[in-house]
C-alpha cells in the first residue's frame, strides 16, 4: 500500500502537544471544538494521531510563503 503522507503534494500533518493546543487556543480565542475537523481516516494524518488530537497542518503558500492551519480529528 502506498503511504500518501510521503507525497509531495500532501502538506506537513503533525500533532500539537497540549500546551501548544492551549497557546493557539488562546491565541485565536476559540475551543477546540470551533477548530475545522479532519476525520481520523485521512490518509494525510500521522500514525500517533488520535480523536481529540490537534494537527498542525504547514502547507506552502503564494502569498504568506507558508501557512499553518489546525484541525481537529475526529472519527
Amino acid at each position: 500500500m502506498v503511504d500518501v503522507s510521503n507525497h509531495e503534494l500532501v502538506p506537513d500533518h503533525s500533532v500539537l502537544d497540549q500546551d501548544a493546543v492551549e497557546d493557539v487556543l488562546e491565541e485565536y480565542n476559540i475551543k477546540k471544538t470551533d477548530l475545522p475537523k479532519i476525520k481520523r481516516t485521512d490518509p494525510a494524518l500521522p500514525d500517533d494521531a488520535s480523536v481529540g488530537d490537534v494537527i498542525e497542518v504547514t502547507r506552502d503558500s503564494r502569498t504568506a510563503d507558508q501557512a499553518t492551519v489546525y484541525r481537529l480529528v475526529v472519527s
